[in-house]
């Protein structure tokens, strides 16, 4: 008879996960407000107290403003705010866990081969610097917030399906987990086509369109509801209207071509993270373009074609692209992209990765063993670092004007961050800078003629007093 599993070897893979992300993320607690922060957590009246947000209702988002709500009337200030990201990052990582053991083990994979594939790629996932911007920069919890929702709804849909939960995850807990995900981030709708893909890729049972969508009917009926009542609200529909006037949709996917591109080699760029690529928009395939697009549909194509022959490389191609559809496909964005786009999607990437060390530890264990450390090594430590980025405007943006010297907003913002810390010869030529970058670019002109005049622009507190 089996020797009993000790609840310390049940759930040290957990405990682990936490605390890298604990380690990873201990300087991100001194990050002050950045870039957004300002605007829809700070000076947002809607967001100021309990009371201010049910005033509020309805609205955009409303699950995500009644997190900066609590965390105002906590009275815990930017560290609160933070604290709040980590914990909620941590949990990410915890669903990504059990998710991935119980793909692993549809597929037939022992305990502890599913087991370490799980702790893998959740060790992957919460390391991976890119996570930063969702987790670090304080308004970034609007997708990560999103994603704790939407991930609980996938693993309370699959602990029901495979028999090991209550049926009623199946027909309300995960269903109202996805609606939560919705009123937090748009994204978190594409939860139905998630639980079609956990169905397809299932290769230990057959599987069926008719009967697939049938077990996920109440999300798409939930979802329809969903959309109708978002678009009886003017918010959204202005917000729709705004997108549609960006770009046309064909313009918008030839753009995106290269938004993806991007984004992907953000998967590399461990050092190269950016809050504010502003990239530019191209209208023009061009060679790099259309070799984009071409291994966009092959991968895709060869991984919906071999899902059930190929089932855990084909789960992460078409993970990664399901989870970048809802932000980078039709729907046209001012800005093309932000790394935070990566935030779930990493777990496809992630999932191929573990994977590979697995295989190459069949034949060369020392070789797998120190290429997965030095991987968690560099991303861990790559992550720290780019959390230090946070601590203060200047140095943030910065950071940016380094990466994106294009970035005339960047300019802008960085010269507001000098003079409120009383540089303000720095402060113009960063002004005069983004007027060069773009001549038209009214609020630099504005900056500059105010800082001329003797006046600091708005939002300045009288260098570096609070704002």
């Amino acid at each position: 008879m089996p020797a009993a599993i000790s609840p310390v070897q049940r759930w040290w893979p957990a405990f682990l996960v936490v605390l890298v992300v604990c380690l990873a993320y201990a300087n991100a607690l001194q990050a002050v407000f950045q870039f957004d922060d300002w605007d829809v957590i700070v000076r947002d009246p809607r967001v100021q107290s309990l009371a201010a947000w049910w005033d509020s209702l309805p609205g955009m988002r409303p699950l995500l403003k009644l997190s900066y709500a609590l965390n105002h009337a906590s009275g815990a200030g930017v560290g609160g705010f933070h604290t709040v990201n980590v914990v909620i990052h941590a949990g990410n990582g915890l669903l990504i866990l059990f998710l991935i053991r119980r793909f692993a083990t549809q597929l037939g994979e022992t305990p502890a081969a599913a087991g370490w594939l799980a702790l893998a790629t959740a060790l992957l996932f919460v390391l991976h610097p890119v996570q930063t911007e969702a987790v670090t920069y304080a308004s970034g919890r609007s997708t990560a917030l999103s994603s704790l929702f939407a991930l609980g709804s996938v693993a309370a849909w699959v602990n029901a399906r495979e028999g090991t939960g209550h049926p009623i995850g199946l027909l309300l807990v995960s269903p109202l987990l996805m609606l939560a995900g919705i009123a937090t981030k748009e994204p978190a709708a594409i939860v139905p086509a998630v639980l079609l893909l956990w169905e397809a890729a299932d290769a230990s049972r057959p599987f069926r369109w008719r009967a697939a969508v049938g077990r996920t009917g109440v999300h798409w009926l939930l979802l329809g509801l969903a959309l109708v009542l978002a678009f009886s609200l003017p918010a959204y529909r202005d917000f729709l209207a705004s997108s549609l006037a960006t770009r046309s949709l064909a313009e918008n996917l030839l753009a995106q071509t290269e938004g993806i591109r991007y984004l992907a080699g953000q998967l590399l760029n461990i050092d190269r993270m950016n809050a504010d690529p502003a990239l530019p928009v191209s209208l023009d395939l061009g060679v790099q373009g259309a070799l984009t697009l071409i291994t966009i549909v092959v991968a895709v194509g060869l991984a919906m074609t071999n899902l059930r022959r190929f089932p855990l490389p084909a789960f992460a191609v078409l993970w990664f692209f399901l989870w970048l559809a809802p932000t980078n496909s039709l729907l046209p964005r001012l800005d093309l992209v932000n790394d935070r786009q990566l935030y779930v999607a990493l777990v496809g990437p992630s999932l191929l990765l573990a994977a590979a060390i697995r295989r190459l530890a069949v034949y060369q264990a020392g070789l797998a063993v120190v290429a997965f450390a030095l991987v968690l090594g560099l991303t861990g430590l790559a992550t720290h670092l780019r959390n230090d980025v946070y601590r203060d405007e200047v140095t943030f943006w910065r950071d940016v004007v380094g990466q994106s010297p294009h970035n005339a907003r960047a300019f802008n913002n960085l010269g507001v961050a000098l003079a409120d810390q009383c540089d303000l010869p720095r402060a113009a030529a960063a002004w005069q800078r983004a007027l060069t970058l773009d001549p038209g670019y009214t609020r630099a002109a504005v900056n500059l003629q105010l800082l001329r005049e003797g006046v600091l622009p708005e939002g300045v507190g009288p260098c570096g007093n609070a704002r």
